[in-house]
C-alpha cells in the first residue's frame, strides 16, 4: 500500500500514462471542462489542493521539461504569488503565452488534474522531457 507520495490512484494512473514530451494541464477550479481529455478532480474545496501542491508532489518523480502559463498571470496576481510561481519552478523553462493561445493547448494534453486553487490565470500546462 501507498503511504507517501500521490495516493490518488486516478491521478497516478494518468500520470503513468504521459511520456516523453506529452503534455498534462494542472488547473484551477474554474477552468472549463474538456471533453477531449481525461480529467482527474482532485478539488475537496477552495483552495485545496493547489496547482502548486501538486506541482511540488509531482517534481520528485515527473521530469518536467518546459511549463506553460498564461500572460495574464503576472499582470493579475500580486508579486509574491508570482515569486510563489517562480519558486517552485525552479529552473524548468517557463513560458508565458496569451491566455487565449494557451488554452488551445489543452486538447492536445494526455489530460488535466483539476485542482482547487482560486489563484486567477495559475493554470499552467507540463511537458514531460
Amino acid at each position: 500500500m501507498l503511504h507517501t507520495g500521490i495516493l490518488n490512484p486516478d491521478l497516478l494512473h494518468l500520470i503513468a500514462r504521459i511520456r516523453h514530451t506529452n503534455t498534462l494541464v494542472i488547473a484551477d477550479w474554474a477552468f472549463p471542462f474538456w471533453l477531449e481529455i481525461e480529467t482527474v478532480d482532485i478539488s475537496l474545496t477552495k483552495g485545496i489542493p493547489t496547482v502548486l501542491d501538486v506541482l511540488d508532489l509531482l517534481t520528485p518523480v515527473f521530469k518536467v521539461g518546459r511549463i506553460w502559463q498564461a500572460d495574464e498571470f503576472v499582470a493579475s496576481n500580486s508579486r509574491e504569488t508570482v515569486e510563489k510561481f517562480s519558486r517552485s519552478f525552479g529552473k524548468i523553462p517557463l513560458t508565458r503565452e496569451a491566455h487565449v493561445d494557451f488554452k488551445k493547448r489543452v486538447p492536445h494534453a494526455i489530460g488535466l488534474i483539476r485542482t482547487g486553487d482560486p489563484t486567477p490565470y495559475g493554470n499552467i500546462i507540463l511537458e514531460s522531457e
